[in-house]
């Protein structure tokens, strides 16, 4: 089977080709095309499979992951969207939760508010109320129901979002309003509660479907452009596109919930740094995908995904309630600007050049000094060995980005203000690490730490050094991970429905038909994509919480008979993810169940890991491609050493670097920084040890570096 992965980001779009039955692996990036991503992504589809000797015809899968369904609420540049809802609710996307981003302070925006995704005068009401029950209190208004959708068509909206009361327990009265959308509007795009997202809790629903609306014709359009674009390749297969959930759906079910693309760009680097950790034998990984525009950490223990709580899962100011990994996502990558502000205070990013201008070094007209143009300054990227030699840097713009800006700002030298700008990334990056594992409980010491993106392999080492992490695990293609977690993922729908329950008074017959229910839909899902019967996979997880408490945790649940024997399960299960999360278990309290989902997996091909050839602890005469001077921070005093700089396709398993070295590649570049030692395992991962004892070495030996 031949595979293809595409990872569209802000700077770069990588692709990563495999050949199941050849074993061939090919990399390939190329700047990202912000005015049209698509672009960009058949032109690197074009390259890639002629460097493989194929066509795209050829190609039997093709995944996606993009940042285009994100960026649109990031930037507000979404669809005019129209909401019909329940009378006297017309508001409920203003008024929000009644909290403010900064608690004390009397002069702020309200960015839900400043920026609605949808605007009052196309919030219309009609006449009909559902009870907490499920009945019907108010009977639907159909005329009036008509009259407003025809009012939304006159101010020329493009999408309207239907939201009713309690419509999560009877959908009936959404169901016919969205019919008259469909007879009244049928060019409109239609975001349904009861369809989208079936669940109590009104601001989030309301908001979730709203923005499944803002985003809908963007993304649908993007998609079926993209799919327009390989099928005239004669590409046979349709795209698969990665969910913020880790699976990944078809262009169908991506077009049909496109709010479930939102933050699915930073899941795969995750999903691509487990696979990588485990085929290197570290279950527990801290994952770091340093790009040209951000840097995203997530964290996964045992080789499992964390999941968001639903209340956490934001997309800029607005609430997202959908299934999301953990992912923190900071303004730190090899495009992040340094600059000097108005106080005097050093800066870097989170404004960052992009893929145009670029940085300085680029010599596309970018004069701003950046991430980038730091590492040229210091020696670490060489021009000539950038992006494999396809693309050289000029190092002289570089310099003089520095030099008329920060470090004439500061008064420092060029040097000095370049390693400035690196350690003030590194320290935005640290933070984010402890604030998704210390602070959330997980000890560093007891994860490696994996490096991917372009950037990431030059900030690892350092960071492990302060976070804690014993290991750094750079992967062979590093700059391509979240491409190849594209294709170690599954295909992944979750279906969600309320169903109020305490485990003292289950009614088991009702959530038994409750579960069979979404267990159907799951089914029909996976049948429509043409997964085979012995790759399907149906799970039930539930939402638990103790009475009276306000937020719920996840907790998978058995698919057996629901029993006496299964809510005992539930109960212990629940006990301990509780006191894992904050500390404290209350065993004598009951437990409410507020919601179900089953979730349908599509289980796809495994990805097989590429033995490298073994060889001695010195590496190959033909690996040294280079020795020259870098500047690194040693004893703390910035110094210029000698470095060795290696070229990684010619370095063999078990060979063992002595930092200071830099190993050169199409795709990244690694810094093992003085006095640390690297070697090759025989998967071709380059593995730094910087626990206790290899940073107490590291001190030693950087003492007697020749300068």
């Amino acid at each position: 089977m031949k595979r293809l992965g595409v990872d569209v980001g802000g700077t770069f779009t990588d692709l990563i080709y495999v050949d199941d039955e050849s074993g061939a692996v090919l990399v390939h990036k190329l700047p990202t095309t912000p005015d049209d991503p698509s672009r960009g992504t058949v032109h690197g589809i074009r390259e890639l499979t002629d460097q493989a000797g194929e066509t795209p015809a050829a190609l039997d899968q093709v995944f996606h992951g993009t940042t285009i369904a994100t960026n649109i609420v990031i930037e507000h540049n979404g669809a005019r969207v129209g909401l019909i809802t329940t009378e006297g609710y017309r508001d409920i996307l203003h008024i929000a939760r009644h909290k403010k981003p900064l608690n004390f302070s009397n002069y702020q925006d309200l960015p839900w508010q400043r920026y609605p995704i949808v605007r009052r005068r196309y919030r219309l009401t009609v006449p009909e109320r559902i009870t907490r029950d499920g009945e019907v209190l108010v009977p639907l208004d159909e005329e009036k129901a008509r009259e407003q959708v025809r009012k939304l068509k006159e101010a020329d909206v493009d999408a309207v979002a239907v939201c009713f009361l309690f419509s999560f327990l009877n959908p009936e009265h959404e169901a016919r309003v969205a019919e008259i959308v469909r007879e009244e509007f049928p060019e409109a795009f239609l975001s349904v509660s009861s369809e989208v997202l079936p669940q109590y809790r009104e601001y989030e629903r309301f908001s979730t479907v709203c923005l499944n609306a803002y985003i809908g014709p963007k993304v649908a359009s993007y998609v079926r452009r993209l799919e327009d674009e390989l099928r005239a390749l004669d590409v046979r297969t349709g795209v698969h596109l990665m969910t913020s959930a880790s699976g990944v759906s078809t262009t169908e079910a991506a077009t049909a919930r496109p709010v479930n693309l939102l933050m699915s760009g930073p899941v795969a680097g995750v999903v691509g740094g487990i696979w990588a950790g485990k085929q290197a034998g570290y279950e527990n990984v801290i994952t770091l995908d340093v790009g040209g525009t951000s840097a995203d950490i997530g964290l996964a223990q045992g080789g499992k995904l964390r999941m968001k709580h639903l209340l956490d899962t934001k997309v800029g100011p607005y609430q997202a309630m959908i299934p999301m990994v953990d992912v923190d996502t900071i303004g730190a990558g090899g495009g992040s600007i340094a600059y000097v502000d108005g106080g005097g205070i050093f800066r870097v990013g989170p404004r960052s050049a992009g893929a145009d201008p670029g940085p300085a070094a680029y010599g596309r007209g970018g004069t701003e000094a950046t991430a980038t143009d730091a590492m040229v300054v210091l020696g670490w990227l060489r021009p000539e060995a950038f992006l494999g030699g396809g693309m050289e840097l000029e190092p002289e713009r570089a310099r003089r980005a520095f030099e008329e800006g920060p470090a004439q700002a500061l008064g420092m030298s060029v040097e000095e203000a370049a390693m400035g700008a690196v350690q003030i990334l590194t320290h935005s990056m640290v933070q984010s690490i402890e604030e998704n594992s210390v602070r959330k409980g997980f000890d560093p010491r007891d994860f490696a730490l994996v490096a991917e993106g372009g950037a990431g392999p030059l900030f690892a080492a350092q960071i492990a050094l302060e976070v804690g992490t014993p290991t750094v695990l750079v992967p062979p293609y590093p700059g391509v991970t979240a491409a190849m977690g594209l294709l170690a993922t599954d295909m992944v729908y979750e279906y969600v429905a309320t169903s109020y329950q305490r485990l003292s008074a289950l009614d088991t017959s009702e959530l038994e038909r409750r579960f069979a229910d979404l267990e159907e839909e799951a089914r029909r899902q996976l049948e429509e994509d043409g997964v085979p019967d012995d790759r399907r996979l149906v799970q039930r997880v539930v939402d638990a919480r103790y009475a009276g408490q306000g937020y719920e945790l996840r907790v998978d649940v058995g698919s057996g008979t629901i029993d006496e024997e299964w809510a005992e399960k539930l109960r212990a299960d629940f006990h301990d993810i509780h006191e894992r999360e904050y500390s404290r278990r209350f065993e004598d309290s009951d437990i409410e169940v507020p919601n179900i989902r089953v979730r349908g997996v599509g289980l796809m091909p495994p990805l097989e890991p590429t033995a490298v050839e073994g060889g001695e602890a010195a590496p190959p005469e033909d690996a040294l491609r280079h020795e020259g001077s870098a500047w690194f921070r040693v004893q703390g005093e910035l110094q210029e050493v000698t470095t060795r700089y290696y070229d990684r396709a010619s370095l063999q398993a078990g060979n063992r670097l002595e930092g200071p070295a830099i190993v050169h590649q199409y795709d990244s570049t690694t810094v093992i920084p003085p006095g640390l030692t690297a070697s090759i395992d025989g998967y071709g991962n380059i593995v730094i040890a910087t626990g206790g004892a290899a940073r107490a070495e590291a001190l030693e030996a950087a003492e007697a570096l020749e300068v």
